[in-house]
């Protein structure tokens, strides 16, 4: 589930030689399956340990998940690395925001996973998301704006030049059209 480098071993191993007996730490992740998703590594005394964790022996020490997490931690890897601005500790979850999909996976899931983990991470700075309403019979991925990016002046650009073009090129055959059905209005909200 969790690779943890030979260097983030032996540096967690210093941390926790310092922590009481039995410290182990935990790895987990805040708003799991959502576009603000984000990873943590954290201490975990023995009686923080719940009876439905998930416990992953490491070299002298455990990592420990809670149950929700795990799914969006597969392929996580964390590591220590050092150069000539320092050391630090680096966690990489590619699969924090949606869990990773099945290798049947239908349309509806895997333009769904792209969306959370591609498209909507990049909206978010802008306050802005959108949703996937549904496929049509003739191919058309049918989406709704929503956020910062309702009544924003760039939605089409960034519908067309963007997000159009990256699912037509990631589903190619699968998809022949992507179409906006957001009610535009302007507002406090929006984006310029």
């Amino acid at each position: 589930m969790i690779n943890i480098s030979e260097s983030a071993q032996t540096h967690f191993g210093k941390l926790l030689s310092q922590q009481g007996e039995g410290t182990n730490i935990r790895v987990f992740v805040v708003n799991p399956g959502t576009s603000t998703a984000e990873c943590g590594v954290s201490y975990c005394p023995p009686e923080a340990v719940e009876a439905t964790d998930i416990t992953l022996p490491f070299n002298g020490f455990n990592a420990v998940v809670d149950q929700e997490s795990a799914p969006y931690l597969e392929e996580a890897e964390i590591d220590f690395v050092t150069d000539q601005m320092g050391s630090q500790l680096t966690l990489k979850a590619p699969n924090a925001k949606a869990k990773k999909l099945s290798d049947d996976a239908s349309l509806v899931e895997r333009i769904n996973y792209m969306i959370e983990t591609d498209i909507n991470p990049g909206l978010a700075s802008h306050g802005g998301k959108v949703m996937l309403v549904e496929v049509t019979e003739d191919k058309t991925a049918v989406l709704q704006f929503g956020g910062g990016c309702n009544g924003c002046s760039m939605v089409d650009v960034t519908l067309k030049d963007g997000i159009e073009k990256q699912m037509l090129s990631q589903f190619a055959g699968e998809i022949n059209a992507v179409k906006d059905e957001t009610e535009h209005q302007a507002g406090e909200h929006s984006y310029y």
